[in-house]
């Protein structure tokens, strides 16, 4: 009796090895089939898609010859703008959702060239953001993508849902104009930086710790030697030059803050947001684009990157490690 069991199990054992070895094989085919999908620009006409919306629902609401009325009205309209030769400028809308290292940088970079190889003067490009901020230097290119679009006379609007704070708000600030829900977090116009030491805790196991540089400053407070208040002090310094880097940026383009009260580091919610002249206006994404859709055709427009299985699959564990410091910083702001 007790063979059978043996046998049984190791049949069950086998059989189990050999579902998953199928599912990796599937997952793994999968994976190799999506990397070979092309690239490049994805493009789509909101105008259309909110049109489409809006018949779907009327088509269904509508009485028979109202709806056929309805249908007769807008393609006389259209056709009387096609012989009048009526050009609406153009939206571009970009999206930006913000990671710690401002991963989605090189698409932006790529469609910023692409729209102003094309765009005219009377266009606008908008960028949707979303961003808690993060690296320094990485922000700080993120930031200089969109001083692009202002150095070519395009006008540049940004809208916050949620949040841009930090190096998100150092890039919202290149805006010639800046949208933000009510309840979106902006500010944290401030630096910081913190790491563990466990010099001690390697004492205590005997373990010596040596850093040998050359330079007098190559490295100063660090997670395993020994800090001085030398090491923390030429760190605060480093943190204030790039403070004042970040309130020159801003300044630059937002001369109407009273950098003195903003330049804190603490943020603010979309209302008190508005009254300190972080923000230009209160009103959401999904507001804006359907107002516009009167004066612009508008075009959402997002860079499709190929990339290799392996690289995907690394930035898989990247996006999970960073999810968790997203959610680490998230809980700050949530309401009890």
């Amino acid at each position: 009796m007790l063979e059978i069991f043996l046998e049984y199990g190791l049949f069950l054992l086998k059989v189990i090895t050999v579902l998953i070895s199928v599912i990796v094989l599937i997952s793994f085919v999968a994976a190799s089939k999506k990397s070979t999908a092309s690239e490049g620009l994805e493009i789509e006409n909101l105008n259309e898609k909110y049109k489409g919306l809006s018949d779907s629902l009327n088509k269904a609401v509508m009485e028979k010859d109202e709806w056929k009325k309805k249908q007769k009205s807008e393609k006389a309209i259209v056709k009387k703008n096609k012989k009048k030769k009526t050009r609406k400028p153009k939206a571009y809308i970009l999206d930006f959702i913000g990671d710690i290292k401002a991963s989605a940088v090189p698409s932006l970079r790529e469609e910023v060239t692409a729209i102003l190889d094309i765009a005219k003067r009377n266009d606008q490009i908008v960028l949707r953001l979303d961003n808690h901020g993060g690296v320094v230097h990485e922000h700080g290119l993120a930031a200089s993508q969109l001083a692009r679009i202002r150095q070519k006379k395009i006008h540049l609007t940004v809208v916050v849902d949620k949040v841009a704070a930090s190096g998100g708000y150092l890039m919202a600030s290149v805006a010639n104009k800046i949208y933000a829900a009510p309840f979106a977090i902006l500010g944290s116009i401030g630096v910081i930086a913190q790491l563990p030491n466990f010099n001690r805790l390697l004492d205590n196991y005997g373990v010596d710790f040596e850093q040998i540089t050359a330079g007098q400053y190559k490295r100063n407070v660090t997670m395993f030697g020994k800090n001085t208040d030398e090491d923390r002090e030429k760190l605060k310094d480093q943190l204030e030059e790039i403070h004042e880097l970040f309130k020159s940026s801003v300044n630059e383009y937002r001369p109407q803050l009273d950098l003195e009260k903003v330049a804190t580091g603490e943020h603010w919610y979309g209302s008190k947001a508005l009254e300190l002249r972080l923000i230009d206006e209160i009103k959401t994404s999904d507001e804006l684009l359907i107002e516009m859709t009167k004066k612009y055709e508008i075009f959402s427009v997002k860079l499709k990157i190929k990339k290799p299985l392996k690289k995907r699959l690394m930035s898989n564990i990247d996006s999970l490690l960073e999810k968790v410091d997203d959610i680490r910083w998230k809980k700050r702001f949530e309401t009890k």
